[in-house]
């Protein structure tokens, strides 16, 4: 295998659509065993896991993603909502529909994800909020 520099890899990486980023770094997490997820932040004193029994919720995330897990039966559909959702043309949306799982928006309040989410289901699509 030839060695690649670390030019050419920057290069690769300045010219790749969404969804071959997307697909390098699930590619990275599976060789290597890792998460690319961010980490959550835990507040200073709060308890620890098992702690005191009724010890309540932990707080709902200010910011989640919705990850497309199947396009289902209506495909055509699901990509034009995804198109809508995300604003990538056809040829991405299509390559993130064949994709799944793939995270179709990231970083968004929990009420817009259940937005998208509702509008992927009505689709046809299954959706998973993280």
């Amino acid at each position: 295998m030839a060695k690649l520099s670390k030019e050419d890899i920057l290069e690769y990486l300045k010219e790749a659509t969404i969804v071959e980023l997307n697909e390098l770094v699930n590619a990275i997490e599976e060789e290597f065993g890792i998460s690319a997820a961010m980490p959550v932040a835990v507040a200073a004193g709060a308890p620890a896991a098992g702690g005191a029994e009724g010890g309540g919720e932990a707080a709902a995330p200010s910011e989640v993603s919705v990850v497309l897990t199947a396009a289902g039966g209506q495909k055509i559909q699901v990509i034009k909502v995804v198109r809508q959702i995300t604003g990538l043309g056809l040829k991405e949306a299509k390559e993130l529909v064949d994709g799944a799982p793939s995270p179709v928006k990231e970083g968004i309040p929990p009420e817009e994800a259940e937005k998208i989410k509702a509008e992927l289901e009505e689709a046809g699509a299954t959706v998973e909020i993280k």
